[in-house]
């Protein structure tokens, strides 16, 4: 799974995402994309699932390119504990992805065989998306 090697501290505050994405959110490196379309977390559990379903269904050929890292740690407390004593350990990585969002891009295969290996990553997202051609 992703994660980062080290981070200046340990927990984060939840936020909240409002607007759309101002970066990341046009192709830089291959000729088609995945775009998010709703504001979510992505799990770094997520991620690898649609890299890897890609990454399967083109073989050989292309290159792929992920564009989203997830960099925000998610604490969760133990189940059945009391309210108080702190907040919960570290317990897994995710992604803050806005609206407009580039989460993968591909390159060296033909249309047809790149849109069907992104349907393919977009099924194992938890928001909508939308194929995208470079012009």
């Amino acid at each position: 799974m992703l994660s980062p090697k080290k981070t200046k501290f340990r927990k984060e505050h939840r936020g909240r995402m409002k607007g759309r994405s101002y970066r990341g959110s046009s192709i830089s490196f291959g000729k088609y994309a995945l775009q998010a379309l709703e504001p979510a977390w992505l799990t770094s559990r997520q991620i690898e699932a649609g890299r890897r379903a890609m990454t399967r269904n083109v073989r050989r050929g292309g290159k792929i390119w992920v564009r989203i890292f997830p960099d925000k740690p998610v604490t969760v407390k133990p189940p059945q504990t009391r309210m108080g004593s702190g907040k919960g350990s570290p317990e897994y990585w995710v992604a803050v992805v806005k609206p407009g969002r580039i989460l993968y891009e591909m390159g060296g295969v033909a249309e047809n065989i790149a849109r069907k290996a992104i349907e393919i990553a977009a099924s194992k997202m938890p928001i909508r998306t939308q194929f995208i051609i470079s012009k």
